[in-house]
């Protein structure tokens, strides 16, 4: 079977990150279909981001390397051990996103982590959720953010 870019890098890190099977088939069932959104926070590290809006929930993807090295760039996370920052570092991504996808007003009501590379976050907004196929505000997806991609 055929994979494309976008389910390859979330299965990618899926299969290099999952331990639990209940996490992985849960993930799989709810995420693996979407198209993930970059954000990026610190000094440019770029996060995944799937979100499942129906359901008000994402899944923000971190990569290995980053989780190991950290940014080493200078900024907010300098010398700190990658492990110290990761829950804030996610949750400014998943804030970071509901932001400039314009939605200013939801706001973060729960967070599963699944793994160190994973973490699903629910929010809650003040508006209606949007129909399916409504024309709703993305990011630029960008290739290669992944686990073993380039």
């Amino acid at each position: 079977m055929a994979m494309t870019g976008k389910g390859l890098t979330l299965v990618g890190a899926l299969g290099f990150a999952v331990t639990g099977c209940t996490g992985f088939s849960y993930i799989s069932k709810t995420y693996v279909s979407l198209t993930p959104q970059v954000v990026t926070i610190g000094c440019n590290d770029p996060y995944e981001i799937y979100d499942q809006r129906q359901q008000r929930r994402m899944l923000v993807v971190s990569n290995a390397l980053r989780e190991v090295t950290g940014c080493g760039l200078g900024g907010r996370y300098e010398g700190r051990d990658p492990a110290e920052s990761r829950t804030q570092r996610f949750r400014l991504a998943a804030r970071t996103y509901l932001d400039e996808t314009v939605r200013e007003d939801c706001r973060i009501t729960g967070e599963t982590i699944f793994t160190d590379l994973q973490s699903e976050f629910v929010y809650s907004c003040a508006g209606p959720i949007e129909a399916r196929g409504a024309k709703v505000p993305r990011l630029p997806g960008r290739g290669g953010v992944g686990v073993g991609q380039r």
